[in-house]
C-alpha cells in the first residue's frame, strides 16, 4: 500500500504558484558561474536564522484554518475552506528543509496529501489535522532539527496510520456476491 495520497483519490492539488521574478528581469538570463552556486549552497548550510517564528507564523496561519473549517457547511466552497490549512502546510513543507528541519517538510507533505484528498472537512478529519499541527508545534518548540530519527520515522507512521484509518471508515466496504 502506497502511503502517498492514503490511496484516494485527488480532490484538489495544492498549487505552486510562481511570483514574476523581478531580479531576474532586471538582470537577465544565464547560467550562475560555480562559485556563486557553491557560496549559495555555503549559504543554505550554514543558515542561522531562527526557524521558530516564521513556523509559528504558520502554524498560527493553520490554527485559525482549522478553527475557521469548524464552521464549514455543505453550501460552502470546500477548496476555499481547505486552502486555509493548505497554505500554511505548504509553506512549512518548503521552508522546514531549508532551515534544517526536514521532519517538519515530511510532516507537512503529509498533511497536504491528506487535505488533497478528502472530501471536506468533517469532525474526524478536522481531528487529525489538529494532530498534525500540534506534531509539527512540539517539533518547532523542541527545536528537533534532521530527520528526527527513529521518533521521527514513528511520528509519520503514526500520523499516516491515522490518515489511513480516517479513509477506512469513510469508504464503505465492497460485497462481492457469489454468481448464483
Amino acid at each position: 500500500m502506497s502511503s502517498t495520497h492514503y490511496n484516494q483519490e485527488l480532490k484538489r492539488r495544492a498549487k505552486f504558484i510562481k511570483p514574476p521574478n523581478k531580479l531576474k528581469q532586471k538582470v537577465g538570463s544565464g547560467g550562475l558561474s560555480e562559485e556563486i552556486l557553491q557560496k549559495a549552497q555555503e549559504l543554505l548550510e550554514h543558515n542561522t536564522v531562527e526557524f521558530e517564528p516564521l513556523a509559528n507564523i504558520y502554524l498560527k496561519n493553520l490554527s485559525y484554518g482549522i478553527e475557521s473549517a469548524k464552521s464549514y457547511s455543505t453550501i460552502d466552497d470546500v477548496d476555499h475552506t481547505l486552502s486555509f490549512m493548505i497554505y500554511p502546510a505548504m509553506q512549512l513543507k518548503a521552508n522546514g528543509g531549508m532551515f534544517h528541519y526536514p521532519l517538519i517538510t515530511g510532516v507537512a507533505d503529509r498533511l497536504v496529501q491528506f487535505l488533497e484528498v478528502i472530501e471536506e472537512p468533517d469532525v474526524a478529519a478536522l481531528e487529525i489535522i489538529l494532530a498534525f499541527h500540534t506534531t509539527m508545534r512540539a517539533i518547532i518548540q523542541g527545536k528537533i532539527k534532521g530527520s528526527g530519527g527513529h521518533h521521527g520515522e514513528e511520528l509519520i507512521s503514526a500520523l499516516d496510520k491515522a490518515c489511513t484509518r480516517y479513509f477506512d471508515k469513510i469508504t464503505p466496504p465492497v460485497i462481492e456476491f457469489e454468481d448464483i
